[in-house]
């Protein structure tokens, strides 16, 4: 979990600054959920989260602290707790069957852009006055779809490939 926890912060290093960074911590959230499961996934997640909470800089941008987690791009970051609980779930039932951890794995990064939106919303309005939908879904959702498509893709992918390698206490062979 430690390695997992690791990967995460990495990916979210891996990053064009935009109004929503684009990171690669989707592809890291996803593929440590269907390779972890549910459960240690979803643990895996907290672990970043608190990290990042107490200081250490994890985030985008090389950022930490409890500013970052509440800030107007913090709901993707809370967001990854449902990524993180749905793809495992999905990965877990499945056997790892590439296609429905594909789907598994859209349905939450789809459930972390409404949380993650919705929380923008709020936090942006507080900040600088209130946006609509549709400019929400321009800045925080639209540019994203096509690059975390590929990034869920090659998790999944990577997923399938890399589970047989990692025994049932989540230890490397």
């Amino acid at each position: 979990m430690a390695m997992a926890v690791a990967l995460i912060a990495i990916c979210s290093w891996i990053s064009i600054p935009t109004t929503v960074p684009f990171t690669m911590q989707t592809f890291a959230v996803c593929l440590v959920s269907a390779l972890l499961g549910t459960r240690r996934g979803f643990l895996a997640v907290i672990c970043y989260l608190l990290l990042g909470a107490a200081g250490a800089p994890v985030f985008a941008g090389f950022k930490g602290g409890l500013g970052a987690l509440l800030g107007v791009t913090g709901g993707y970051l809370v967001g990854f707790l449902f990524t993180a609980l749905i793809a495992g779930a999905g990965a877990e039932l499945s056997g790892r069957k590439l296609a429905v951890t594909l789907g598994a794995m859209a349905a939450g990064v789809l459930v972390c852009y409404v949380f993650g939106t919705a929380w923008f919303m709020v936090a942006y309005a507080k900040n600088s006055g209130p946006i609509g939908v549709g400019t929400a879904l321009a800045w925080c959702v639209l540019p994203y779809l096509l690059p975390d498509a590929v990034k869920i893709t090659l998790a999944a992918v990577l997923a399938r490939r890399l589970h047989p390698l990692i025994d049932r206490k989540g230890r490397t062979e």
